[in-house]
């Protein structure tokens, strides 16, 4: 198109020239023609033409409309008429006649209108375009071809280079794995299922990378509600997933160890149920490992040795599987093991033989050697589960089980285990009511003195007689209580009757020190800070003196929280207590301990005492520690006691070694309260 003609309104010249006769064929016309002088005055038109610019012929002729125009050149003029809106013209060459240049003129304002919005409207979207964050696509389905903008070609590294205008510029770059997800939700969207198209997936970057996208869009429809065009956008979420994925990471995974935690093995364990449910051919198991004396190498080289431990052995564990088991933290040092699809238990047990010969080579941590060992329990699907807890639950059983027959062992789960699991359970619960419901007592076995024969003093034991079960044996209570806690309250209980029942020997006999009461105490107890006070207020309360009473302690309990143990036995030395070493020999018995803790005697454990007598007589090794115990004992200003007598032989033995006391069912077992009593009165002889 040639330049447009001058835009201002049309002039009157002062002279006008004389009118020209108009051919026929030019007044008849439908369309506006006029035609222009060499100077580009109008010297003819029709009447079609003066209709158009609102005027007469004669005010018309001589009137200046522009530039000329040039050969072949299609020009516009915009008409202005004094009060009137403007006309935009469309000016047309139709060529020359009698020296005259003919024009047509058709009014286009209707259309310069419409062209004008819309290239406002291109602008406004070349603009909305630029500025926006999302990449934008188009596609004309009636045409089947697509655009794509600038930010949608920058998303995915592509530059200026050309695309196709197809709709596979996009699809061809999607995900192996999503596309298919991808064309069913477009699918689905065209065919009217869905209101708006969003799909996210991953599409290939110029750099060979995978890039997470939200696709969004929404399809326009013709009156019959075909799809004609579909037009949506882009969006990188690529941190967005990569932060989602980090948090499901950390949901599923231990931070430590990077094994699987928990909630992702009781999922992996709720597959294998189901797999179990479908097929009768499959068979899983489940391996419970807890480390042993964990505490010890965590407390005493700290818990960053501890944890750089924890990960060692989750590498050597995983070094110990098939493809297709898995392994995972359940917390602390509690390990387990899904062992998928095998034939029966004894491959479970193999699996088991591996990780302790895996875990049995040495650690090496700062230079140190440690060794580490395991107890594992065996739970097979065999057995008929339901539910993942369940599964865990047995494992964990037979862990137990496990861990009481010593270290490094194993052991598979059975239905007696369960059983024996249950009961326990139920000990522990009618443990905590059986204080209130009055059914524990405290009975008192008698300790001789060697060298007199006579009773010096007693030991407190408690009893507990279940109204339905009848009495049950220290050894099943016992560690449940010291388990949850509850032998806190209980060793409380049985101090404060203790002395309350002392007092009452005293008060009966007339004598203030007819002799000394021996209480145990646990090692949860002597972790509390308040324990001297706790005594404190019993001996106050009881009238009974701190000397007449003595706090039987076990090694480790001590060796546990060494600074801390030493602290409180001092404070309960100050009450004027007496401190004891019970069961002496099992444990570190090292001399060292001895001497920085205010101890006052030494408790030989009952298990060498009572194979005495049986062989060998004074020579055997029983024998031999027996009376290396009392020497260290003397050695050391300690007095010594050997329980578990139950012979002749054995209280002949123990008298021949020089041990101070003794105590046993040779003497007489606990006894009740009124019994201990009478037996004092009786000032019976051994």
């Amino acid at each position: 198109m040639s330049e447009p003609l001058e835009e201002r309104p049309y002039e009157l010249v002062p002279q006008r020239p004389p009118a020209d006769r108009l051919e026929p064929w030019v007044e008849v016309d439908s369309e506006a023609l006029v035609a222009l002088d060499a100077q580009g005055r109008i010297g003819a038109l029709n009447s079609a033409a003066a209709r158009l610019f609102g005027a007469t012929r004669e005010e018309l002729l001589g009137t200046r409309l522009g530039t000329p125009l040039t050969a072949a050149g299609t020009a516009e003029l915009v008409l202005r008429r004094d009060g009137q809106p403007a006309v935009t013209l469309e000016l047309t060459p139709l060529g020359d006649h009698s020296g005259r240049r003919w024009l047509r003129l058709r009014d286009i304002t209707r259309l310069a209108t419409l062209r004008e919005k819309l290239a406002t409207e291109n602008e406004r979207a070349a603009l909305l375009e630029s500025a926006a964050n999302d990449g934008l696509w188009h596609w004309d389905l009636a045409a089947d071809r697509a655009h794509f903008s600038a930010r949608w070609r920058e998303l995915l590294g592509l530059g200026n280079e050309p695309l196709d205008d197809s709709i596979a510029e996009w699809l061809d770059r999607v995900h192996p794995e999503d596309r298919e997800r991808v064309q069913g939700a477009l699918r689905a969207h065209l065919d009217g299922d869905t209101v708006l198209f969003e799909c996210e997936h991953r599409i290939q970057h110029h750099g060979g990378t995978w890039r997470w996208m939200l696709c969004r869009g929404r399809a326009s429809r013709d009156a019959e509600g075909k799809p004609r065009q579909f037009a949506g956008s882009l969006s990188d979420v690529t941190h967005r997933r990569l932060a989602e994925e980090q948090l499901a990471h950390r949901s599923f995974y231990d931070t430590l160890t990077e094994l699987p935690n928990r909630a992702l093995f009781h999922d992996r364990l709720r597959h294998a149920l189901r797999r179990a449910a479908r097929r009768a051919d499959y068979v899983f198991a489940v391996l419970f490992l807890d480390l042993d004396r964990f505490k010890v190498i965590n407390e005493s080289l700290g818990h960053f040795a501890g944890d750089r431990l924890l990960v060692m052995i989750a590498r050597r564990l995983e070094l110990s599987l098939r493809p297709g088991d898995s392994v995972a933290r359940l917390g602390g040092d509690e390990f387990a093991i899904l062992l998928d699809d095998i034939r029966d238990a004894s491959d479970a047990i193999k699996v088991a033989d591996r990780v302790h010969g895996e875990l049995s080579a040495p650690f090496n941590i700062g230079g140190q050697e440690l060794f580490v060992s395991s107890s594992i329990g065996i739970a097979t699907s065999l057995t008929g589960y339901q539910r993942p807890e369940d599964v865990l639950r047995d494992a964990d059983t037979a862990m137990y089980r496990a861990k009481a027959s010593g270290r490094a062992r194993h052991a598979l789960f059975d239905t007696a285990m369960h059983a024996h699991a249950v009961q326990q359970l139920q000990i522990e619960r009618d443990l905590r009511r059986a204080v209130e419901r009055h059914e524990m007592r405290v009975h008192y076995q008698p300790i001789i003195s060697l060298a007199t024969g006579r009773i010096g003093g007693f030991e407190a034991l408690v009893r507990w007689t279940h109204p339905e079960r009848g009495p049950i044996s220290p050894g099943d209570f016992i560690p449940i209580a010291e388990e949850t806690g509850l032998i806190v309250p209980l060793g409380r209980w049985v101090l404060r009757q203790a002395c309350m029942e002392l007092a009452s020997w005293q008060r009966k006999l007339g004598n203030p020190r007819v002799c000394t009461l021996s209480v145990n105490l646990s090692s949860k107890q002597l972790n509390q800070p308040d324990l001297a006070h706790q005594i404190a207020q019993i001996l106050v309360e009881t009238g009974v003196s701190g000397d007449q009473l003595q706090l039987e302690i076990t090694e480790s309990a001590i060796l546990e929280h060494p600074d801390a143990a030493k602290t409180i036995l001092l404070k309960l030395k100050e009450l004027g207590l007496k401190l004891s070493i019970d069961d002496f020999g099992t444990g570190y018995s090292s001399l060292s301990y001895l001497q920085r803790f205010p101890i006052d005697s030494l408790k030989i454990d009952r298990s060498f005492v009572q194979h005495l007598g049986q062989e060998r007589g004074i020579e055997s090794d029983d024998a031999r520690i027996a009376r290396t115990i009392v020497m260290i004992g003397r050695n050391l200003g300690k007095s010594v006691v050997a329980e578990g007598v139950e012979t002749a032989a054995q209280l002949s033995l123990m008298r021949s070694v020089e041990c101070d006391h003794a105590q046993g069912f040779f003497f007489s077992k606990a006894v009740d309260g009124d019994s201990a009593l009478a037996l004092v009165a009786a000032d019976r002889r051994w």
